[in-house]
C-alpha cells in the first residue's frame, strides 16, 4: 500500500548498533503567521465581509432650502470560503513490534506537526507572496492585494503602494508612511489610519533594523535625526517571516480594522487509531482555514525596485 510505513522503509532500525538517527524533526521557527493576519474563529461554511459605503461632505445648506440627503450603497464583498488541509501516515504492526528504536515511532507524530505548521505558514505566506500580481490572488476589484488602482466601489481609485517600486529605505519608508497617513475612504474623506508594522524578509531583516532603529539618519554623513524611530512611526516594530519568498518585498500594515483576515474553522487535531483489517496503525491531523483581506487600506508595500 502506497504511503505504509514497513520494516523495509528502514531496514537498519531492525538491527542493534546505530548510533542515532536524524532528519525526521528539526527545530522550528517561531509561530509567525499571527503577525500577518488578524485570525478569528469560524463556525460556518464560510464567511463574507460586506462593504457599506460611508457619506460625503455636507453641502452648503441655503437659507430657507431643504438639507441635503445621501445614502448609501453595498460595495465589494470579500469571501473566505474555508480550505481543508490533512496529512498523516500509516504504519505497521510488524515495523512498531520489531523498530528497536523507539525513538523514531515517538518523533513521527513531530514530524507531522512540524509538517503541519509549515503548511499554515506557507498558505498564510502565499498572498503576501503574490500581492503584487494578479496571477494567483485578486481582490474583488479584480486587482492584486497591493494596486495603485483599487477601485472605490462609489467611484474612483485608491492605491496601497508607492507608484515607483522602490526597494525599502529610509526615504522610502517615509514616503509610504506619508501615504497611508493621508489615506482617505470611499467617498474620499480622510481616515485615522496609522502604520502599525513592517514585514520583511530575511534578506531584508538587517536592513531594516538598520533604518529604523539608527538613533540618527541611516547611511548619510547628516546630523540629524531617525524620525521615524524618533517619533515611534511603526510602534510594532519589524516582523521578520521566513516564507517570503520576494527577497525585496517589504509591507506596512496599519491599524485598519478589516484588513488582512484568518478565519480557522478547524484548528489542527490529531488523532490515531488501528485498522482492524491490517493492525495497521493510522494517524492524521486535519485542519480547515481560510486567509485574505478585506479592506486593501490594511496593507501597503512595494516590490523593490
Amino acid at each position: 500500500m502506497a504511503g505504509v510505513i514497513t520494516t523495509g522503509s528502514h531496514p537498519l532500525l531492525l538491527w542493534p548498533g546505530i548510533h542515532a538517527t536524524w532528519g525526521q524533526v528539526y527545530d522550528a521557527h517561531p509561530r509567525e503567521y499571527t503577525d500577518l493576519y488578524e485570525v478569528r474563529n469560524s463556525k460556518q461554511n464560510a464567511e463574507r465581509d460586506v462593504q457599506i459605503t460611508g457619506f460625503g461632505l455636507a453641502p452648503v445648506k441655503p437659507q430657507g432650502g431643504q438639507l441635503a440627503y445621501a445614502s448609501e450603497i453595498q460595495g465589494w464583498v470579500t469571501l473566505y470560503a474555508h480550505v481543508a488541509y490533512g496529512l498523516g501516515y500509516i504504519v505497521t504492526k510488524e515495523e512498531l513490534e520489531d523498530n528497536l528504536y523507539k525513538e523514531v515511532s515517538h518523533r513521527r507524530v513531530k514530524a507531522n506537526a512540524f509538517s503541519i505548521n509549515q503548511t499554515i505558514e506557507h498558505a498564510c505566506a502565499f498572498i503576501y507572496n503574490n500581492a503584487f500580481v494578479p496571477t494567483f490572488f485578486t481582490l474583488p476589484d479584480g486587482l492584486p492585494l497591493i494596486s495603485t488602482a483599487h477601485v472605490n466601489a462609489t467611484g474612483g481609485t485608491f492605491s496601497n503602494r508607492l507608484t515607483t517600486p522602490v526597494d525599502l529605505s529610509e526615504a522610502s519608508l517615509e514616503d509610504l508612511t506619508i501615504q497611508i497617513m493621508n489615506a482617505t475612504q470611499d467617498r474620499g474623506l480622510r481616515i485615522s489610519i496609522m502604520p502599525e508594522s513592517l514585514h520583511v524578509s530575511t534578506d531584508e531583516y538587517y536592513n531594516a533594523h538598520r533604518i529604523l532603529k539608527s538613533v540618527l539618519q541611516n547611511d548619510t554623513a547628516n546630523n540629524a535625526i531617525n524620525v521615524l524611530k524618533a517619533t515611534n512611526a511603526l510602534p510594532k516594530g519589524i516582523k521578520l517571516n521566513h516564507f517570503f519568498t520576494d527577497p525585496d518585498a517589504w509591507f506596512i500594515r496599519t491599524n485598519i480594522p478589516n484588513g488582512m483576515t484568518m478565519f480557522w474553522r478547524n484548528k489542527p487535531e490529531f488523532k490515531q487509531d488501528n485498522d482492524f483489517d491490517t493492525m495497521n496503525l493510522k494517524a492524521a491531523t486535519y485542519m480547515r482555514f481560510s486567509v485574505g483581506c478585506t479592506d486593501a487600506r490594511g496593507i501597503f508595500g512595494s516590490p523593490g525596485s
